[in-house]
């Protein structure tokens, strides 16, 4: 796991002091438990979610992590 913050992570922005530090892995730590695969979990989230049907709309990027990471899903037109 620590390896995993380092590298998704910590290693892609300036952290500027403790409370930064803080907001940061508060967010990364939501990202990766309810949008990030995992393989041991055969491409699923610790958070399991529903598979979005084609007919939901077009697919959009919503960016997580202060739009380090993103989060795909489907919205209606």
């Amino acid at each position: 796991m620590i390896g995993t913050i380092r590298r998704d992570c910590l290693e892609h922005v300036i952290v500027l002091n403790k409370g930064h530090l803080h907001a940061i892995l508060k967010s990364y730590f939501r990202y990766y438990h309810k949008y990030r695969t995992h393989l041991g979990l055969k491409g699923d989230c610790p958070e399991t979610r529903e598979i979005d049907p084609a007919e939901n709309g077009r697919i959009v990027a919503i960016p997580k992590v202060g739009g380090l990471h993103h989060f795909y899903e489907r919205k209606a037109a």
